[in-house]
């Protein structure tokens, strides 16, 4: 699903929720490829990747009560990397499904997009390739939804409004 933090805007500073929702989401190719000169750093796990299973909520109509819809399974994981010219960041990825290597790769990128110095070129080489996808993939699923569109017209519509017929 296509969330508001998926286009943060020009000039706005780049969050952690963002880049983290963002990675999450992610196809495990595309963090690979945008990640494997940074995937042989060397790193000190705090939590290695495990899976388990997380209740997920809805509400009817997207407004009413909570109520619980089912479990999904969840990878996490969090580690702590050396970050040039800085502090040992910690990166935490929590992602929908069992690949162990996609959690990792999204706490290695959240470690990694810690240090300001790098955000911006992290965010180009990174984010960026994830945010195009994800909004081809919007795209197609709402073609695909507009091609089995249904419109329904009443008798009533057809042959004009409803004045006429509660004048007779």
């Amino acid at each position: 699903m296509f969330q508001a933090f998926d286009n943060p805007g020009p000039d706005r500073p780049l969050s952690r929720a963002h880049w983290m929702a963002l990675l999450a989401r992610a196809p495990l190719g595309l963090l690979e490829s945008a990640l494997h000169e940074q995937a042989t750093r060397p790193a000190h796990w705090l939590r290695a990747p495990e899976t388990g299973l997380m209740m997920v909520q809805g509400r009817a109509g997207g407004t009413g009560e909570r109520f619980n819809l089912g479990e999904v399974t969840v990878t996490r994981c969090a580690l702590r990397v050396e970050v040039e010219h800085a502090q040992p960041a910690v990166g935490v990825a929590y992602v929908l499904g069992r690949s162990r290597r996609h959690a990792q790769l999204a706490a290695l990128a959240d470690a990694l997009l810690q240090d300001v110095t790098q955000q911006h070129a992290l965010n180009a080489h990174v984010l960026e390739p994830i945010r195009a996808h994800l909004q081809q993939a919007q795209r197609l699923r709402q073609t695909r939804a507009a091609s089995t569109k249904v419109e329904f017209f009443t008798v009533a519509r057809e042959s004009g409004s409803d004045s006429e017929e509660n004048a007779q």
